[in-house]
């Protein structure tokens, strides 16, 4: 699980077995999980994020999309 970001309480971070699946990112939570798709950006899973958390996350993945989508394929075109 490579973290790849960190910006406070949220660590975005990858699985190494999901090569079949679109890009996209996981971001912890101290209360829970979720995964946005990147391209293009929606939730895609929410296991006990709050909803106003939730909308902070999109900001920062849209804010590091690029950046996100580059560690991505860095990660999983190996």
């Amino acid at each position: 699980m490579p973290t790849v970001l960190r910006i406070g309480n949220y660590r975005f971070h990858f699985y190494s077995d999901e090569r079949q699946e679109p890009s996209h990112i996981h971001v912890s939570t101290p209360d829970g999980e979720c995964k946005f798709w990147l391209d293009p950006i929606r939730l895609a899973r929410n296991k006990g994020v709050a909803p106003h958390l939730l909308r902070e996350i999109e900001k920062l993945v849209y804010e590091h999309q690029i950046f996100l989508k580059e560690k991505y394929y860095e990660r999983h075109n190996n």
